[in-house]
C-alpha cells in the first residue's frame, strides 16, 4: 500500500475528505519526526513505539576489496509493534495458549 492509497482508506474509514486526512497523515508524521529528532519516543498503546536507537562506531568491510573501513557512530528511527498490532497480524485474540487448553 502507497501513501495514496493509505490517504483514500483513512479518508473511507474515518469518513473525512482525502485533502483532511492528507492533512492529518502530514502532521502526523511531523509530530513523529520532530519528536525522533530531539531524542524522545512515541508510544500508541497496542499499536507500537517509535524511537531512535544509536549505533556504535564499529568497524566494517568493503566485501569487493576487503578493506577494512570504519563506520561512524550514528541514529536510525525504530518502530517495535505493541502487542494488539501482532495479534492482528497473527490471526490471534490474544488470549494466551494455557488459558486455551483448559
Amino acid at each position: 500500500m502507497n501513501k495514496a492509497e493509505l490517504v483514500a482508506a483513512m479518508a473511507e474509514k474515518a469518513e473525512l475528505s482525502k485533502k483532511d486526512t492528507e492533512k492529518a497523515l502530514k502532521a502526523f508524521e511531523e509530530v513523529v519526526m520532530e519528536e525522533l529528532k530531539s531524542g524522545g519516543k512515541i508510544q500508541l498503546v497496542g499499536f507500537g513505539t517509535f524511537e531512535v536507537t544509536e549505533r556504535k562506531e564499529r568497524i566494517g568491510r568493503n566485501p569487493k576489496t576487503k578493506v577494512e573501513i570504519k563506520i561512524p557512530a550514528s541514529k536510525a528511527p525504530k518502530f517495535k509493534a505493541g502487542k494488539a498490532l501482532k495479534d492482528a497480524v497473527n490471526g490471534t485474540t490474544g488470549e494466551s495458549k494455557t488459558s486455551e487448553s483448559k
